[in-house]
């Protein structure tokens, strides 16, 4: 994920890192529970188009397709090196998926492209402007009445989870995670122009609250004055 000099940063922040990604994610935050769940209240339904917003190394974007063999699946990622391990699993389950490499801040899609877009622990990543953009990107790739889900970390609810999130805010910054701990990332998606926001689920982890997320770009763009860059939302 870029960081707020415009450097890229890998998921656990450091590139020699890159290659514990999987295993660590795997032990430590319940990855096969909730990946399943975001994957199952997608809803997704045959011949839609799937974004895998901030695709890392390919396992939700190799989900959905399992779970969905009759949709088009896209993963997206900044990092070439995850990338690269994402295409090494693609090739090894034999499904056919698209990777690309690019930035949620600026995505390489037309407008009205996806039905569905998903993103896992890729928000935390993000400074709050960062954050707007890359919610505006996907209002714009998605068609009306698609879908945006997401999973990433939450409130705390408790002092443990507090403690325990310490630890992702120490590795990834706490500019770029402080607005998921408190709750606002509801708040910028609705800004963005999506509505029927709702947080779906929580799971406690070892690393603190991992919360899902649902939201819906409206069918029915009603009028309203153009935002900064042209864009209309409903009002």
């Amino acid at each position: 994920m870029p960081d707020p000099r415009g450097a890229y940063i890998p998921a656990l922040k450091y590139s020699w890192l890159t290659a514990l990604y999987d295993p660590l994610i795997r032990w430590t935050t319940r990855e096969t529970t909730f990946k399943h769940r975001l994957v199952q209240q997608a809803g997704i339904a045959p011949g839609q188009r799937v974004l895998d917003l901030g695709c890392g190394t390919g396992t939700l974007t190799l989900l959905t397709k399992q779970t969905y063999p009759a949709v088009t699946v896209v993963g997206l990622d900044g990092d070439p090196a995850v990338l690269r391990i994402a295409q090494a699993k693609v090739a090894a389950a034999g499904l056919a998926v698209t990777l690309d490499q690019g930035l949620a801040v600026a995505l390489p899609y037309p407008d009205r492209s996806f039905d569905r877009v998903l993103s896992s622990l890729v928000f935390h990543h993000l400074t709050r402007a960062q954050k707007r953009r890359a919610l505006g990107e996907v209002f714009r790739v998605l068609r009306p009445g698609g879908e945006l889900h997401i999973a990433d970390w939450g409130p705390a609810h408790n002092g443990l989870l507090r403690l325990a999130f310490l630890g992702v805010q120490l590795l990834d910054g706490f500019t770029t995670t402080t607005d998921n701990v408190r709750g606002r990332l509801p708040a910028l998606i609705r800004q963005a122009g999506l509505s029927a926001v709702q947080e779906r689920t929580r799971y406690p982890t070892l690393w603190g609250m991992l919360t899902l997320y649902s939201a819906r770009k409206p069918r029915i763009m009603a009028e309203c004055p153009a935002r900064p860059g042209g864009k209309r939302f409903p009002s």
